[in-house]
């Protein structure tokens, strides 16, 4: 199968063509298999003599010159590209302080990095070794834009941001108090907060989303918190209000002492750092919740959101509680990324024995499910311009990533690969321009990676 490859050189290919030959195709798209390259080789060389045999005497003094040359199409504030097949750039960020490494991957080991878009670039969030959480902004080449900004938080969940600033959602050490646990060992109790800053690193608010605080402890009946357990979040945002979506402990009084149950929490900031009494937030939503998942659906106008959840074993909407896709209770259950559909509804990556799989749905059940092939446990998934979207996984010591409508699910070209190491449960994040970036671990103990890919025309 071939493998697209990471175009550098996509302006020289260009005036290569316009010169009447087709060698830059070779450049541009370099099949991994003999025969495809033989062939292309073929296919180049029959190109250029029909184009040589078809020229007149004088066509030289006709050809256009350099400056005039056409360049391909270039989308958006940062002015990326747009190819006919997905083009890999990989960025090595050195960001001046020490980065925790990938180590374990459990779903409660501390997430090390988080990418998000804005205009005319990206925020970029890391966990320090410092135990510090450090914030940048890159530019659009993806390179460090004035000094990062580090703050109190001992894990990292997610970044969004918009034209006026970022929001970077974080968990912090929080209190247990005395309970007592009707059994079970000690938990921390932590807490998770939203914090805001300004386009010139500046903290606006912050804002805590679960409820401890003013006498309330982790092991108080009706505490909400965030402990070992699968707790990871995510944002989003409908251009006014911030959403956080993520796992939550439950603290519930039985007689003289106190259980703690595992589910998810949805809570709603407003742009003062106010929390807002939405129609979609909710206390409690999937019961046992991991991979917890939200995006914003303007059609909609709601937040939508999917788990996975040991509750009859099952990726779910959370509320009302609506199955998704049933699932068996083997351990192997786990919920990717939720994306729009370009035709209404939504498309949602998940696995169930070490294959992954998309499914469509509206409101409720599935209608649509798309057998991806991809052999893996951790699929993620993100919206890859207006029509299509992407599916990654990981692939010995790189990711690979295949191309898929976002209407009908269906794949689109072959697989490519993605050159950095892949993380469980990190995130692709979606571009206005129609790219897609990924943080990765970077070659040295103070960098990270930043993979894009560029965007594709259709």
């Amino acid at each position: 199968m071939a493998t697209w490859k990471r175009i550098s050189i996509v302006v020289a290919a260009a005036a290569a063509l316009f010169a009447g030959t087709t060698v830059a195709a070779a450049l541009a798209f370099s099949p991994t298999d003999p025969a495809s390259s033989d062939a292309a080789l073929e296919t180049s060389a029959s190109a250029s003599e029909t184009a040589a045999d078809s020229q007149a005497p004088d066509a030289a003094a006709l050809a256009p010159s350099a400056s005039e040359s056409p360049s391909p199409e270039a989308v958006g504030e940062c002015e990326r590209p747009v190819g006919d097949s997905p083009a890999v750039t990989v960025t090595e960020v050195d960001t001046g302080v020490g980065v925790i490494g990938y180590g374990q991957e459990g779903d409660t080991d501390r997430l090390p990095m988080a990418i998000a878009a804005r205009p005319g670039g990206s925020w970029l969030a890391w966990v320090g070794t410092d135990d510090q959480i450090h914030l940048g902004k890159l530019d659009c080449d993806d390179r460090l834009e004035g000094d990062a900004v580090a703050f109190e938080g001992i894990d990292l969940q997610d970044v969004q941001a918009d034209a006026d600033g970022v929001v970077v959602l974080v968990t912090r050490e929080g209190e247990c108090g005395d309970g007592p646990l009707c059994g079970g060992s000690t938990s921390p109790c932590n807490t998770m907060h939203m914090v805001r800053f300004d386009n010139d690193g500046n903290q606006v608010w912050e804002r805590e989303v679960t409820n401890l605080g003013d006498g309330l402890d982790g092991y108080d009946n009706g505490a909400r918190f965030v402990w070992w357990y699968q707790h990871h979040g995510r944002l989003a945002s409908d251009g006014e209000n911030y959403a956080a979506y993520f796992g939550v402990a439950i603290t519930v009084a039985n007689g003289g002492c106190v259980d703690v149950h595992q589910g998810d929490r949805m809570q709603v900031v407003d742009a003062a750092g106010n929390l807002v009494d939405h129609a979609d937030g909710f206390e409690v939503g999937c019961s046992h919740s991991w991979t917890t998942r939200i995006v914003w659906d303007p059609n909609a106008d709601e937040f939508a959101m999917v788990c996975a959840t040991d509750n009859d074993c099952r990726i779910a909407q959370p509320d009302p509680y609506e199955t998704v896709a049933a699932g068996t209770c083997d351990g192997s259950l786990f919920g990717g990324d939720l994306v729009l559909a370009s035709g209404g509804g939504y498309w949602t990556a998940w696995s169930q024995g070490g294959q992954a799989r998309l499914e469509h749905f509206v409101d409720g059940p599935s209608d649509s499910t798309v057998e991806t092939g991809a052999d893996t446990s951790h699929p993620h998934l993100v919206s890859y311009g207006a029509e299509h979207m992407l599916l990654a996984w990981e692939s010995g010591d790189a990711i690979t990533a295949q191309v898929h409508g976002s209407g009908d699910g269906e794949a689109v070209g072959d697989s490519f690969t993605i050159d950095v190491p892949d993380h469980d449960y990190q995130a692709f994040k979606a571009y206005d321009d129609g790219s897609v970036a990924y943080p990765a671990a970077g070659e040295g103990d103070s960098s990270i990676q930043i993979a894009r890919v560029m965007p594709i025309s259709g």
